[in-house]
């Protein structure tokens, strides 16, 4: 890697800057994510741009090659923890600036399960994509995800489990919420390693979701088609 250390970020120009933020996200390396944030700052790019097309993209590459199995979860988690080196700096920037968010969304691993790699990983990852993550962390018994959704009225509600017991308590979550007339105004999606597509169907969630890249993908095309309604109604 001898070459990359002579790489001085300052000197490049914008174009070649933003894609060594790609090769250095995919890399996880924080340090250089954040000296080019502010940067690219320094010459007035809006936090908007560096968002998108610093580290949106950079992520979008990488959330490929993770669902292509060239990048395992530990290089993503680098990858994630780099960008949120970047979002660090541009978070507070974004909330003045007013930009424009992709969607909300609010995630936690349900009642009487503790397990969270995979639930860090889509929250970091759709961070990653332009949403507004809430994560609630881990072991929710349905009131906290309902005083969660009533404080951000999120446009998505995300639920992990990776046990075979826990996965039932995500029914206990939907159904509540129908019981309560709220369930059609959320998109909810579900993951975790047992569960599958029939699951996530039979127990009322809107999709299921394989893994992080993935639930990217979904949930962007869900808040496209909610966008559709929207405008149709």
């Amino acid at each position: 890697m001898s070459d990359d250390d002579d790489i001085i970020l300052s000197e490049l120009n914008d174009e070649e800057l933003v894609l060594q933020m790609h090769d250095d996200l995919y890399d996880g390396l924080k340090e250089e994510i954040a000296e080019s944030v502010n940067i690219l700052l320094e010459r007035n790019w809006t936090p908007y741009d560096i968002l998108t097309k610093g580290l949106v993209e950079g992520m979008r590459i990488v959330g490929i090659d993770f669902r292509d199995g060239i990048l395992f979860v530990p290089e993503v988690l680098l990858a994630a923890n780099a960008m949120k080196q970047g979002m660090a700096i541009l978070r507070p920037l974004l909330t003045e600036t007013g930009a424009p968010k992709v969607g909300t969304m609010v995630i936690g691993t349900v009642k009487g399960d503790i397990h969270d790699i995979g639930k860090n990983l889509v929250g970091m990852m759709m961070e990653g994509a332009g949403f507004e993550v809430f994560d609630l962390g881990i072991n929710n018994p349905v009131e906290d995800y309902l005083a969660a959704i009533e404080e951000h009225k999120p446009d998505i509600l995300g639920m992990s489990a990776l046990l075979t017991t826990t996965m039932p308590y995500m029914k206990v979550v939907i159904d509540t919420m129908k019981e309560m007339g709220i369930r059609d105004k959320h998109i909810v999606l579900v993951g975790g390693a047992p569960l599958n597509e029939e699951f996530g169907l039979a127990i009322g969630a809107d999709a299921y979701c394989r893994d992080a890249a993935v639930a990217v993908e979904t949930a962007k095309e869900w808040m496209a088609r909610k966008h559709n309604q929207m405008a149709n109604a």
